[in-house]
């Protein structure tokens, strides 16, 4: 009968002066002595409470730590500087600050913190500000019966407040805010591992740069020396001691080499433009930077590496798929809390009337509160699916964490025999291109004297050509290996007083 009420100005549980009245005090009572005791309940949270997995790990690398590897404490945080390159430096640098793979990782981090606080937010109460105005008609039998008989239209004004507030008895909302947090620090570790992927990957290039550079060096070099054979295998077939075969042959060789070149300047080229990429500028930005040849960086003699079990505390890309674990093991507390009613207090508080002007007034107020409780006693088993599709997704998040952590040592071993058994060859293509140089120079004096055929100058200068060759590319993947070591250390950042800031 709320139309009668508010058309006539009286309200009919209205007690004198607006006091709420003894029974009012009770029933207020009652209220708080719920909610106490809702909050009291709130230390209960159901579901599995999460206990981080400690995997076993070998006490040592299986690869022998020899040719420059040494076990120790390893500054990975800026492990570029080994190189001494202060072009690489500041490449580093400008790669973190420009990287749009990066902007999107911390786009991801600043994403999870929103989703964060909008799970946190669910233990505070809900407050809407309501009105309305409605024009309202009842028909002629209602209308009959009204405190204004004949009254069929009305316009009804309504302008308050509607408020809500859920008491986390089964810690559904805990396990949300638990599994949200673990989210974000999750996101925090793949923005951590997108940095390490991006140092290595700005220092592979460069290296790269740099070992097509010496070996475009080591190319014109040799197509001198082999424009000097073609030009004394001309001498002396004018002299007409020497053969047109010499010629010809000489000039094979001569153009095999100088077709190489091309094929290595377009490859300078992507690097490059793959180097100015990755700093998130212009391809060709860094041409003029990059166009003075410069010595392939080097390692230093000996390079640190930590123990097997410094992976699960350095490796981001490890600690992202321990948090996701985790996140993952709440949300099976959240679809458990579904089993179990929800407590919530509600209230309402408005204006409401029929005469605009009297919208304000004391006796336009209407009120309500107290508390709520929903359960869902019947849902096909839904609830139930729901909580083993929980368990089977945390299943799979372990199964993820423990690949991921096998696939880091593998990484790790991996780069080891890669790195040492390059510095084996590189150190036997040293000896190789000495040997060759040394060669070439010996057959050329038989050749100038008649004492061998150009046959064999030719064989001599192919093989100094790819011996050459060969070194420079070796350098290069020494150094590219070494990087690659690093980064299956997961080198490149260092832990923060704060797990939520990158």
């Amino acid at each position: 009968m709320w139309y009668a009420a508010a058309d006539s100005g009286v309200r009919a549980d209205r007690r004198g002066s607006g006091v709420i009245g003894v029974r009012g005090m009770k029933r207020h009572g009652l209220y708080l002595t719920c909610l106490l005791a809702c909050s009291l309940l709130q230390g209960c949270a159901v579901g599995p409470d999460y206990v981080a997995p400690e995997p076993e790990l070998p006490d040592f690398w299986h690869v022998e730590l020899t040719r420059g590897l040494t076990t120790g404490e390893a500054d990975l945080q800026t492990w570029w500087t080994v190189f001494n390159d202060p072009l690489l430096d500041r490449l580093i640098l400008r790669s973190a600050q420009g990287n749009l793979d990066l902007a999107e990782a911390l786009g991801r981090v600043m994403e999870s913190r929103a989703l964060l606080g909008i799970a946190t937010g669910d233990f505070s109460p809900s407050a809407d500000a309501v009105g309305s105005t409605q024009r309202i008609r009842t028909s002629e039998n209602i209308s009959e019966m009204i405190a204004k008989p004949g009254t069929r239209s009305d316009t009804f004004y309504q302008l308050g407040l509607d408020s809500s507030w859920e008491i986390d008895v089964w810690g559904r909302i805990r396990r949300s805010v638990e599994s949200a947090d673990a989210g974000l620090q999750a996101t925090v570790e793949d923005y951590r591992d997108v940095l390490v992927s991006l140092y290595a990957e700005v220092a592979t290039a460069y290296v790269e740069v740099r070992a097509l550079q010496a070996r475009i060096q080591s190319s014109l070099s040799n197509v001198r020396t082999q424009r000097g054979s073609l030009k004394l295998t001309q001498d002396r077939r004018d002299a007409g001691i020497g053969s047109e075969l010499d010629v010809s042959q000489a000039q094979l060789n001569l153009a095999t080499t100088e077709a190489f070149v091309p094929t290595l300047r377009s490859r300078l080229a992507r690097a490059i433009h793959r180097l100015g990429v990755l700093l998130g500028e212009a391809p060709s930005t860094l041409f003029a930077e990059l166009q003075s040849q410069r010595p392939i960086p080097g390692p230093p003699g000996e390079i640190l590496v930590g123990l097997p079990t410094e992976l699960l505390r350095q490796r981001p890309d490890i600690r992202a798929a321990e948090r996701e674990l985790a996140s993952q093991t709440a949300r099976v507390g959240v679809a458990t809390a579904e089993l179990y009613p929800r407590f919530s207090l509600t209230g309402f508080f408005a204006w409401e009337t029929f005469i605009a002007s009297e919208t304000l007034n004391g006796d336009s107020r209407a009120y309500s509160f107290g508390p709520a409780v929903r359960w869902n006693l019947f849902d096909g088993g839904r609830i139930r699916s729901a909580i083993r599709a929980e368990d089977a997704r945390t299943e799979q998040s372990l199964a993820r964490y423990e690949q991921t952590l096998l696939r880091a040592l593998e990484d790790v071993e991996n780069a080891m025999v890669a790195y040492a058994q390059e510095r084996e060859r590189r150190d036997a293509l040293a000896r190789s291109v000495e040997a060759a140089r040394k060669a070439v120079e010996l057959v050329n004096v038989l050749y100038r004297t008649g004492l061998t055929d150009f046959q064999n100058v030719l064989d001599s200068e192919r093989s100094q050509f790819q011996q050459e060759d060969d070194l420079a590319q070796s350098e290069g993947f020494v150094s590219q290996n070494l990087i690659a070591i690093y980064k299956a250390l997961g080198g490149g950042w260092a832990p923060l007083a704060s797990a939520t800031q990158p």
